[in-house]
């Protein structure tokens, strides 16, 4: 082997791993840290999850319907009960499918997570149906691209970070009408 081609494998393989530890450092935001989003008239009465018909998207590790409830339930709240708009809403969510990354093999088979829900928006008084079914899929993201989060994470960190994600792009859904909650268009 001459020196090029030593050199070359070493920069690579230094590049690699330089590049899966910071793809490590991309995990989900804590969205207690995040710049709260205008939200309007918006306040959270209720966070309602249904898991019993989640389909198993294999490979997968198993969840119960009572995590599932307990972990989505706990990052709807945290992402919107921050909000004190004066008007109570219900976010209602149905978990369809999910995959909870097994493990793998580095690089070759990275099983990675999904989270799919159907979600509907209700005001609570009186309870009328604002919007919704809009089903809304999630990944983990970039911190799973070459390891696969099944090396790195039990099933409910797993479940967490995509919960998480899922609140996020709920919210992005419900913004994209952002007159129902007496915002600007």
């Amino acid at each position: 082997m001459t020196m090029h081609e030593t050199f070359s494998r070493r920069a690579f393989a230094g590049l690699s791993l330089g590049g899966m530890a910071g793809l490590a450092g991309c995990a989900v935001p804590d969205p207690l840290g995040e710049e709260q989003r205008e939200m309007g008239d918006f306040q959270l009465a209720l966070a309602i999850t249904v898991a019993e018909n989640a389909k198993k998207i294999p490979p997968t590790r198993d969840a119960s319907t009572e995590d599932w409830k307990r972990v989505m339930n706990a990052e709807i709240e945290r992402r919107f009960g921050r909000y004190s708009g004066g008007k109570d809403y219900i976010i209602a969510l149905n978990i369809d499918g999910y995959a909870l990354a097994p493990p793998g093999i580095p690089v070759v088979l990275t099983p990675k997570s999904i989270l799919v829900v159907s979600a509907n928006l209700w005001t609570a008084e009186p309870q009328e149906k604002i919007s919704g079914p809009e089903q809304i899929t999630t990944f983990e993201g970039a911190d799973t691209l070459f390891l696969g989060s099944g090396l790195m994470k039990t099933a409910d960190e797993q479940m967490v970070t995509l919960a998480r994600n899922m609140a996020r792009k709920v919210q992005a859904w419900m913004l994209r009408t952002p007159e129902v909650f007496g915002l600007p268009t």
